[in-house]
Order: C-alpha cells, then structure tokens, then sequence
C-alpha cells in the first residue's frame, strides 16, 4: 500500500509488516502541518488493531530535515491565541497516539530536527540519525516551552538535569552529541541512514510480534503512570503562557528584528 495525502504532505507506505511514513514538506522544512497532525493521531489509534504491521518508521524528505516542526514565530504571530492552544493538543494527542501504538517505532533522523519535530521524534521508541543531523527545542527563545509532550518524554531519555539545560539553553547538539546522551541509538552516513532504517525495521518486523509488543507494553507500564499528571501540567502552564505578556513580546522582537526583554508575566 503505498499513499499520499497532499493535503497533509505526509507520504504512508506500508510493506512487508513495515509502515514507512514520510513528512514530505521539503520546502518548508518539512514542517508539521496541521492536516498532518490528525493524519498521525488516526494511524496511531489505527495502528492499534493492525495486526499485519508490526514496524512504524518516520523520516524527513531529503537530506536538510526531519522536521523544523509545527510553530514558530512567525506562524504563531499569525494565529489567534485559542488556534494556537488548539494546534498544540493536537499536536499531543498526535504524538500520544504514535507513541501508545503498540508496534515498535523507529524515527530516522535524517537531518534537522527542532521544536515540534523533535517532539515528535522523542515520542518514538527508537531513533537512527544522520551524521550531519541536529537536534535543537529552540521555544524557550520564543518565550515558550515544548508543549507537545517534549520535556517529560525528554526527561526519561537523557535525565532531569541535561534536559532542563536543552530545553532552557535551546542549544542544538549534533548527532554524535545525540548519540553519547542514549538519544539516538546509531549515527550513519547520510546515504546509508535509510538502508539502516530499513533494515531494523524488517528485523523487527520479522520477531515475534508477542515478544516485540510486549517488551513495549511493560517498558511502558513503568513509565505510564507519571505522563497523564504531567500532560495535564503542560496542558494547564500552556494555555497560561499563550496569554502572557512575554509570548507578544516574542512575536513582537521577531517581527521588529530585535532582541526580545522577556519580564516572567
């Protein structure tokens, strides 16, 4: 099975037990559109009574990004509060869904990967990047933070410590970088990267899909009962901060070319 939603500009191949799904915006960073938001939320929830696939893959188009992600200022400046509130929830029960479906999740890192991108690649189960990819969540320069799950899921990757400093410093780190933290689980040469991908994935695929699903069910389980108080915190501080001063600041600085005087209300 092999579509494309130009709507959404995601592309979803499914063959041999293995989804492939492509974010294919090239000329926009393959940024996260909106109508791909709800694409990924409905093949999560359908991911789940899919018994004839047992590997999820998510890549960029191209070799510059995975995915710049789903807002940024000048976007943001551009919406009504209440849209951008809403955009976000989507964008969380999208990356909930991708991350509950019970098949093994693989993220292909093939370039850029920043704000909403790189949430969405922390809600996958497993990450391969390209040498040359980057990993940044630049919000707290906008003012803001990643709402769409990324402290919490980042957190029980790297640890308290180094993702307060990723996340509060927005500095971006490089595949190796990504690599020594537990964020990525394999580094490969740009032309390789998908053959590698590729060919975890069918490995997967071809386990023994009790094995393989129930691993993920118990590491979950573990980790479970801590993400639903914490997604209502990002949820409730979220709302909060659309309406602060500092977000119109932020917007304000970028439009005008100047650096933003944030004031914590």
């Amino acid at each position: 099975m092999n579509s494309a939603n130009a709507s959404s500009g995601l592309v979803v191949e499914t063959r041999d037990g293995v989804m492939s799904i492509r974010i294919a915006v090239e000329h926009e960073g393959n940024r996260l559109l909106p109508e791909a938001l709800a694409q990924l939320e409905q093949i999560g929830n359908n991911l789940a009574s899919a018994d004839n696939i047992q590997a999820v893959l998510i890549t960029g188009e191209g070799r510059s990004h995975f995915s710049t992600g789903i807002l940024n200022p000048v976007i943001r400046g551009a919406m009504a509060k209440e849209d951008v509130v809403a955009l976000v929830r989507l964008a969380n029960r999208a990356f909930n869904a991708i991350e509950a479906a019970p098949q093994i999740v693989i993220a292909a890192l093939n370039g850029d990967v920043r704000a909403g991108g790189a949430e969405l690649a922390v809600a996958c189960d497993i990450r391969l990047a390209a040498s040359h990819a980057a990993m940044q969540f630049p919000e707290a320069a906008w003012g803001g933070f990643p709402g769409a799950g990324g402290p919490y899921r980042l957190a029980s990757i790297v640890g308290r410590g180094r993702a307060l400093e990723l996340i509060c410093s927005g500095r971006s780190i490089g595949a190796a970088e990504m690599e020594k933290l537990g964020l990525v689980q394999g580094v490969y040469p740009a032309e390789s990267l998908a053959d590698a991908a590729r060919s975890l994935a069918m490995q997967i695929a071809k386990a023994g899909p009790l094995a393989t699903r129930g691993a993920k069910r118990m590491i979950r389980a573990r980790l479970e009962p801590g993400l639903g108080h914490a997604q209502d915190v990002s949820d409730a501080l979220r709302h909060e901060l659309e309406w602060s001063d500092d977000v119109d600041e932020a917007i304000a600085a970028h439009r005008e070319g100047r650096t933003p005087v944030f004031k914590g209300r």
